[in-house]
Protein backbone atom coordinates (compact mmCIF):
# COMPACT_ATOMS: atom_id res chain seq x y z
CA UNK A 1 0.00 0.00 0.00
CA UNK A 2 1.41 3.35 -1.04
CA UNK A 3 0.52 6.99 -0.65
CA UNK A 4 3.16 9.26 -2.14
CA UNK A 5 2.84 12.35 0.03
CA UNK A 6 5.33 14.39 -1.98
CA UNK A 7 2.68 14.78 -4.67
CA UNK A 8 0.25 16.50 -2.32
CA UNK A 9 -0.18 20.22 -1.90
CA UNK A 10 0.86 20.97 1.64
CA UNK A 11 -1.28 23.14 3.84
CA UNK A 12 -3.70 23.06 6.75
CA UNK A 13 -5.59 19.81 6.61
CA UNK A 14 -3.57 18.51 3.62
CA UNK A 15 -4.91 18.81 0.08
CA UNK A 16 -7.40 21.64 -0.44
CA UNK A 17 -9.61 20.48 -3.30
CA UNK A 18 -10.77 24.05 -3.91
CA UNK A 19 -7.20 24.93 -4.85
CA UNK A 20 -6.57 22.06 -7.30
CA UNK A 21 -4.01 23.59 -9.72
CA UNK A 22 -4.36 21.26 -12.72
CA UNK A 23 -1.98 18.51 -13.74
CA UNK A 24 0.91 20.65 -15.01
CA UNK A 25 1.43 22.14 -11.57
CA UNK A 26 0.42 19.15 -9.45
CA UNK A 27 2.41 16.52 -11.34
CA UNK A 28 5.24 18.77 -12.56
CA UNK A 29 7.94 16.42 -11.25
CA UNK A 30 6.59 13.67 -13.48
CA UNK A 31 6.11 15.72 -16.67
CA UNK A 32 8.54 16.99 -19.37
CA UNK A 33 8.23 20.65 -18.36
CA UNK A 34 10.84 23.40 -18.48
CA UNK A 35 11.02 26.88 -17.02
CA UNK A 36 9.53 28.13 -20.29
CA UNK A 37 6.50 25.83 -20.34
CA UNK A 38 3.34 27.92 -19.80
CA UNK A 39 1.32 26.42 -16.95
CA UNK A 40 -2.03 26.70 -18.67
CA UNK A 41 -4.95 24.87 -17.11
CA UNK A 42 -8.70 24.45 -17.13
CA UNK A 43 -8.19 22.54 -13.86
CA UNK A 44 -8.18 19.15 -15.54
CA UNK A 45 -7.46 16.02 -13.50
CA UNK A 46 -8.37 15.10 -9.93
CA UNK A 47 -11.36 13.15 -11.26
CA UNK A 48 -13.25 10.93 -8.81
CA UNK A 49 -12.64 7.24 -8.22
CA UNK A 50 -16.15 6.07 -7.42
CA UNK A 51 -16.78 2.87 -5.47
CA UNK A 52 -19.38 0.60 -7.04
CA UNK A 53 -22.56 0.09 -5.06
CA UNK A 54 -24.08 -2.54 -7.36
CA UNK A 55 -22.00 -3.81 -10.25
CA UNK A 56 -19.20 -5.16 -8.03
CA UNK A 57 -21.57 -7.98 -7.08
CA UNK A 58 -22.35 -8.74 -10.71
CA UNK A 59 -18.66 -8.77 -11.54
CA UNK A 60 -17.95 -11.08 -8.63
CA UNK A 61 -14.92 -9.13 -7.40
CA UNK A 62 -13.82 -7.90 -4.01
CA UNK A 63 -14.17 -4.24 -4.93
CA UNK A 64 -14.91 -2.33 -8.12
CA UNK A 65 -14.15 1.35 -8.75
CA UNK A 66 -14.92 3.70 -11.62
CA UNK A 67 -12.34 6.31 -12.61
CA UNK A 68 -14.79 8.85 -14.04
CA UNK A 69 -12.83 10.90 -16.55
CA UNK A 70 -16.04 12.46 -17.83
CA UNK A 71 -15.57 14.98 -14.99
CA UNK A 72 -12.68 16.67 -16.82
CA UNK A 73 -13.34 20.20 -18.19
CA UNK A 74 -14.39 19.16 -21.71
CA UNK A 75 -15.98 15.94 -20.50
CA UNK A 76 -13.31 13.36 -21.36
CA UNK A 77 -9.89 11.98 -20.45
CA UNK A 78 -8.37 13.75 -23.46
CA UNK A 79 -7.86 16.92 -21.39
CA UNK A 80 -5.00 15.37 -19.43
CA UNK A 81 -2.83 14.85 -22.48
CA UNK A 82 -4.05 17.87 -24.37
CA UNK A 83 -2.99 20.39 -21.74
CA UNK A 84 0.58 19.09 -21.97
CA UNK A 85 0.58 18.95 -25.79
CA UNK A 86 -0.84 22.46 -26.14
CA UNK A 87 1.50 23.94 -23.51
CA UNK A 88 4.52 22.44 -25.27
CA UNK A 89 3.26 23.63 -28.68
CA UNK A 90 3.07 27.17 -27.35
CA UNK A 91 6.48 26.82 -25.71
CA UNK A 92 7.91 25.74 -29.09
CA UNK A 93 6.46 28.80 -30.79
CA UNK A 94 3.67 27.12 -32.73
CA UNK A 95 0.63 29.21 -33.56
CA UNK A 96 -1.59 26.48 -35.02
CA UNK A 97 -2.43 22.99 -33.76
CA UNK A 98 -4.15 20.24 -35.76
CA UNK A 99 -5.74 16.89 -35.03
CA UNK A 100 -7.93 14.19 -36.51
CA UNK A 101 -10.77 13.21 -34.25
CA UNK A 102 -13.80 11.02 -33.69
CA UNK A 103 -14.97 13.75 -31.32
CA UNK A 104 -13.37 13.97 -27.88
CA UNK A 105 -9.92 14.99 -29.13
CA UNK A 106 -11.44 17.80 -31.19
CA UNK A 107 -13.34 19.20 -28.21
CA UNK A 108 -10.28 19.11 -25.98
CA UNK A 109 -7.87 20.47 -28.59
CA UNK A 110 -10.18 23.37 -29.40
CA UNK A 111 -10.69 24.32 -25.73
CA UNK A 112 -7.03 24.18 -24.72
CA UNK A 113 -5.86 25.90 -27.91
CA UNK A 114 -8.21 28.76 -27.10
CA UNK A 115 -6.90 28.88 -23.52
CA UNK A 116 -3.32 29.11 -24.84
CA UNK A 117 -4.11 31.67 -27.54
CA UNK A 118 -3.52 29.27 -30.44
CA UNK A 119 -5.58 28.42 -33.53
CA UNK A 120 -7.00 24.92 -33.89
CA UNK A 121 -7.83 22.89 -37.01
CA UNK A 122 -9.80 19.66 -36.68
CA UNK A 123 -10.36 16.95 -39.29
CA UNK A 124 -13.33 14.71 -38.59
CA UNK A 125 -14.76 11.73 -40.52
CA UNK A 126 -17.84 13.10 -42.27
CA UNK A 127 -21.11 12.06 -40.62
CA UNK A 128 -19.37 9.88 -38.02
CA UNK A 129 -19.00 12.15 -35.01
CA UNK A 130 -21.42 12.63 -32.13
CA UNK A 131 -23.06 16.07 -32.28
CA UNK A 132 -22.31 16.81 -28.62
CA UNK A 133 -18.59 16.60 -29.35
CA UNK A 134 -18.77 18.48 -32.65
CA UNK A 135 -20.66 21.31 -30.97
CA UNK A 136 -17.83 21.75 -28.47
CA UNK A 137 -15.15 22.13 -31.13
CA UNK A 138 -17.27 24.60 -33.06
CA UNK A 139 -18.16 26.68 -30.01
CA UNK A 140 -14.48 26.92 -29.04
CA UNK A 141 -13.78 28.42 -32.45
CA UNK A 142 -11.93 25.56 -34.14
CA UNK A 143 -11.76 25.28 -37.92
CA UNK A 144 -13.56 21.99 -38.55
CA UNK A 145 -13.09 20.08 -41.81
CA UNK A 146 -15.27 17.02 -42.51
CA UNK A 147 -13.23 14.47 -44.44
CA UNK A 148 -14.95 12.16 -46.91
CA UNK A 149 -13.39 9.10 -45.30
CA UNK A 150 -12.79 7.48 -41.91
CA UNK A 151 -10.70 8.50 -38.91
CA UNK A 152 -7.60 6.67 -40.06
CA UNK A 153 -7.63 8.51 -43.40
CA UNK A 154 -8.12 11.83 -41.62
CA UNK A 155 -5.18 11.10 -39.33
CA UNK A 156 -2.98 10.25 -42.31
CA UNK A 157 -3.71 13.69 -43.77
CA UNK A 158 -2.93 15.39 -40.45
CA UNK A 159 0.35 13.52 -40.07
CA UNK A 160 1.43 14.50 -43.55
CA UNK A 161 0.59 18.19 -43.13
CA UNK A 162 2.16 18.56 -39.68
CA UNK A 163 5.38 16.93 -40.86
CA UNK A 164 5.76 19.54 -43.62
CA UNK A 165 4.32 22.74 -42.16
CA UNK A 166 4.78 24.68 -38.87
CA UNK A 167 1.66 23.14 -37.37
CA UNK A 168 1.68 21.07 -34.17
CA UNK A 169 0.07 17.63 -34.28
CA UNK A 170 -1.88 17.01 -31.07
CA UNK A 171 -3.22 13.49 -31.59
CA UNK A 172 -2.07 10.81 -29.14
CA UNK A 173 0.93 9.95 -31.34
CA UNK A 174 2.29 13.20 -29.93
CA UNK A 175 4.36 11.89 -26.96
CA UNK A 176 3.29 14.83 -24.79
CA UNK A 177 -0.28 13.54 -24.94
CA UNK A 178 0.82 10.23 -23.42
CA UNK A 179 2.77 12.10 -20.74
CA UNK A 180 -0.33 13.96 -19.63
CA UNK A 181 -2.64 10.97 -19.79
CA UNK A 182 -0.38 8.87 -17.57
CA UNK A 183 -1.25 11.15 -14.64
CA UNK A 184 -4.58 9.35 -14.25
CA UNK A 185 -2.68 6.26 -13.12
CA UNK A 186 -1.01 8.36 -10.40
CA UNK A 187 -4.43 9.44 -9.17
CA UNK A 188 -5.70 5.86 -9.09
CA UNK A 189 -2.80 4.88 -6.83
CA UNK A 190 -3.23 7.97 -4.68
CA UNK A 191 -6.99 7.53 -4.22
CA UNK A 192 -6.65 3.81 -3.44
CA UNK A 193 -3.45 4.23 -1.42
CA UNK A 194 -2.36 1.22 -3.41
CA UNK A 195 -2.54 -0.57 -6.76
CA UNK A 196 -5.58 -2.32 -8.22
CA UNK A 197 -5.23 -5.94 -9.32
CA UNK A 198 -6.81 -5.09 -12.68
CA UNK A 199 -7.34 -1.85 -14.57
CA UNK A 200 -9.81 -1.97 -17.46
CA UNK A 201 -10.09 0.54 -20.30
CA UNK A 202 -11.86 1.02 -23.62
CA UNK A 203 -9.35 0.86 -26.49
CA UNK A 204 -9.67 2.89 -29.68
CA UNK A 205 -6.54 4.70 -30.81
CA UNK A 206 -4.79 2.94 -27.88
CA UNK A 207 -3.11 6.02 -26.40
CA UNK A 208 -4.85 5.68 -23.04
CA UNK A 209 -3.87 2.10 -22.26
CA UNK A 210 -0.34 3.01 -23.33
CA UNK A 211 -0.35 6.03 -21.01
CA UNK A 212 -1.75 4.26 -17.94
CA UNK A 213 0.83 1.50 -18.25
CA UNK A 214 3.60 4.07 -18.65
CA UNK A 215 2.44 5.81 -15.49
CA UNK A 216 2.28 2.64 -13.41
CA UNK A 217 5.73 1.60 -14.60
CA UNK A 218 7.19 4.99 -13.70
CA UNK A 219 5.85 4.73 -10.18
CA UNK A 220 7.27 1.22 -9.88
CA UNK A 221 10.67 2.32 -11.21
CA UNK A 222 10.75 5.16 -8.66
CA UNK A 223 9.93 2.77 -5.86
CA UNK A 224 6.53 4.34 -5.18
CA UNK A 225 4.68 1.04 -5.73
CA UNK A 226 5.86 -2.53 -5.37
CA UNK A 227 3.41 -4.30 -7.68
CA UNK A 228 1.84 -3.55 -11.06
CA UNK A 229 -1.77 -4.09 -12.19
CA UNK A 230 -2.87 -6.32 -15.03
CA UNK A 231 -4.16 -4.20 -17.91
CA UNK A 232 -7.48 -5.17 -19.52
CA UNK A 233 -8.28 -3.46 -22.83
CA UNK A 234 -11.60 -3.80 -24.62
CA UNK A 235 -12.37 -2.97 -28.24
CA UNK A 236 -15.74 -2.92 -29.96
CA UNK A 237 -16.32 -6.12 -31.93
CA UNK A 238 -16.72 -4.14 -35.15
CA UNK A 239 -13.50 -2.19 -34.58
CA UNK A 240 -11.01 -4.61 -33.05
CA UNK A 241 -7.73 -4.49 -34.99
CA UNK A 242 -5.62 -5.32 -31.92
CA UNK A 243 -7.63 -8.49 -31.33
CA UNK A 244 -7.57 -9.50 -34.99
CA UNK A 245 -3.91 -8.62 -35.39
CA UNK A 246 -4.54 -6.51 -38.48
CA UNK A 247 -6.08 -3.13 -39.38
CA UNK A 248 -9.83 -2.97 -39.95
CA UNK A 249 -10.55 -1.02 -43.13
CA UNK A 250 -14.13 -0.05 -42.31
CA UNK A 251 -14.60 -0.12 -38.52
CA UNK A 252 -18.16 0.06 -37.23
CA UNK A 253 -19.61 0.40 -33.75
CA UNK A 254 -22.16 2.50 -31.90
CA UNK A 255 -19.25 3.60 -29.67
CA UNK A 256 -17.95 6.37 -31.92
CA UNK A 257 -14.98 7.25 -29.70
CA UNK A 258 -13.39 3.82 -30.34
CA UNK A 259 -14.46 3.44 -33.97
CA UNK A 260 -10.85 3.20 -35.12
CA UNK A 261 -9.42 0.59 -37.45
CA UNK A 262 -5.67 1.22 -37.20
CA UNK A 263 -4.64 2.51 -33.74
CA UNK A 264 -1.77 4.99 -33.69
CA UNK A 265 -0.48 3.54 -30.39
CA UNK A 266 -0.70 -0.10 -31.49
CA UNK A 267 2.74 -1.06 -30.17
CA UNK A 268 2.17 0.67 -26.84
CA UNK A 269 -1.12 -1.15 -26.29
CA UNK A 270 0.37 -4.55 -27.06
CA UNK A 271 3.29 -3.82 -24.75
CA UNK A 272 0.87 -2.91 -21.94
CA UNK A 273 -1.00 -6.16 -22.45
CA UNK A 274 2.07 -8.38 -22.65
CA UNK A 275 4.21 -6.75 -19.96
CA UNK A 276 1.35 -6.63 -17.43
CA UNK A 277 0.11 -10.15 -18.11
CA UNK A 278 -3.23 -8.68 -19.12
CA UNK A 279 -5.41 -9.03 -22.20
CA UNK A 280 -7.18 -7.19 -25.00
CA UNK A 281 -10.59 -8.55 -25.98
CA UNK A 282 -13.81 -7.53 -27.72
CA UNK A 283 -17.26 -6.54 -26.54
CA UNK A 284 -20.33 -6.28 -28.73
CA UNK A 285 -22.39 -3.14 -29.21
CA UNK A 286 -25.18 -4.85 -27.29
CA UNK A 287 -22.86 -5.49 -24.34
CA UNK A 288 -21.60 -1.89 -24.47
CA UNK A 289 -25.10 -0.39 -24.44
CA UNK A 290 -26.23 -2.75 -21.66
CA UNK A 291 -23.26 -1.64 -19.55
CA UNK A 292 -24.04 2.00 -20.29
CA UNK A 293 -27.58 1.51 -19.01
CA UNK A 294 -26.40 -0.39 -15.92
CA UNK A 295 -23.95 2.36 -15.01
CA UNK A 296 -26.73 4.95 -15.26
CA UNK A 297 -29.52 2.95 -13.62
CA UNK A 298 -27.55 1.16 -10.90
CA UNK A 299 -24.57 3.42 -10.17
CA UNK A 300 -25.87 6.89 -11.06
CA UNK A 301 -23.05 7.45 -13.57
CA UNK A 302 -23.90 8.64 -17.10
CA UNK A 303 -21.21 7.83 -19.66
CA UNK A 304 -20.93 7.82 -23.43
CA UNK A 305 -21.09 4.36 -25.06
CA UNK A 306 -17.32 3.94 -25.56
CA UNK A 307 -16.73 4.53 -21.85
CA UNK A 308 -18.96 1.60 -20.98
CA UNK A 309 -16.73 -0.79 -22.93
CA UNK A 310 -14.49 -1.17 -19.86
CA UNK A 311 -17.43 -2.25 -17.70
CA UNK A 312 -18.88 -4.45 -20.44
CA UNK A 313 -15.50 -6.14 -20.71
CA UNK A 314 -15.14 -6.73 -16.99
CA UNK A 315 -18.63 -8.26 -16.84
CA UNK A 316 -17.78 -10.47 -19.83
CA UNK A 317 -14.54 -11.69 -18.24
CA UNK A 318 -16.41 -12.30 -14.98
CA UNK A 319 -18.80 -14.62 -16.84
CA UNK A 320 -15.76 -16.39 -18.25
CA UNK A 321 -14.32 -16.95 -14.77
CA UNK A 322 -11.36 -14.56 -14.82
CA UNK A 323 -11.92 -13.26 -11.27
CA UNK A 324 -11.71 -15.22 -8.02
CA UNK A 325 -13.83 -12.87 -5.88
CA UNK A 326 -11.15 -10.99 -3.95
CA UNK A 327 -9.73 -8.66 -6.60
CA UNK A 328 -9.73 -4.88 -6.69
CA UNK A 329 -10.72 -3.75 -10.17
CA UNK A 330 -10.76 -0.23 -11.61
CA UNK A 331 -12.77 0.55 -14.74
CA UNK A 332 -11.81 3.74 -16.56
CA UNK A 333 -14.87 5.65 -17.78
CA UNK A 334 -13.42 7.89 -20.47
CA UNK A 335 -16.20 10.33 -21.33
CA UNK A 336 -19.45 11.84 -20.07
CA UNK A 337 -22.81 10.67 -21.37
CA UNK A 338 -23.71 14.15 -22.60
CA UNK A 339 -21.03 13.69 -25.26
CA UNK A 340 -23.44 11.47 -27.20
CA UNK A 341 -26.98 12.05 -25.94
CA UNK A 342 -28.65 10.79 -29.12
CA UNK A 343 -27.66 7.19 -28.35
CA UNK A 344 -29.03 7.50 -24.83
CA UNK A 345 -32.30 9.00 -26.04
CA UNK A 346 -32.78 6.19 -28.58
CA UNK A 347 -32.45 3.65 -25.79
CA UNK A 348 -35.12 5.43 -23.75
CA UNK A 349 -37.79 5.85 -26.44
CA UNK A 350 -41.28 5.53 -25.01
CA UNK A 351 -40.13 6.27 -21.45
CA UNK A 352 -41.65 9.77 -21.33
CA UNK A 353 -45.28 9.61 -20.20
CA UNK A 354 -47.78 12.30 -21.11
CA UNK A 355 -50.12 13.60 -18.44
CA UNK A 356 -52.55 16.46 -18.04
CA UNK A 357 -51.63 19.61 -16.12
CA UNK A 358 -53.52 18.64 -12.98
CA UNK A 359 -52.56 17.26 -9.59
CA UNK A 360 -55.26 14.61 -9.82
CA UNK A 361 -53.90 13.11 -13.04
CA UNK A 362 -50.33 13.07 -11.76
CA UNK A 363 -51.44 11.34 -8.52
CA UNK A 364 -53.48 8.83 -10.50
CA UNK A 365 -50.73 7.90 -12.96
CA UNK A 366 -48.20 7.53 -10.13
CA UNK A 367 -50.60 5.45 -8.06
CA UNK A 368 -50.05 7.55 -4.95
CA UNK A 369 -52.08 7.07 -1.81
CA UNK A 370 -52.05 8.71 1.60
Amino acid sequence: MVCYEELKIKGKGGLNLLRWPGILAYFAEYLPLTGKTPLITLHEGNTPLIASSSLARKAGVGSLFFKFEGMNPTGSFKDRGMVVAIAKAREEGKEVVMCASTGNTSASAAAYAKKAGLSCVVLIPQGKIALGKLSQALMHGARVLAVRGNFDQALAVVRSITSSYPVALVNSINPYRIEGQKTASFEVVEWLSGVPDFLALPVGNAGNITAYWKGFKELWERGKISVLPKMLGFQAAGACPLVLGRPVENPHTVATAIRIGNPASWKGAMAAKEESGGLIDTVTDEEILAAQRMLAEEEGIFVEPASAASVAGVLKKAREGLFQGRETVVCVLTGHGLKDPDIAIKQCEGRVEEVGASQEEVIQILGLSV
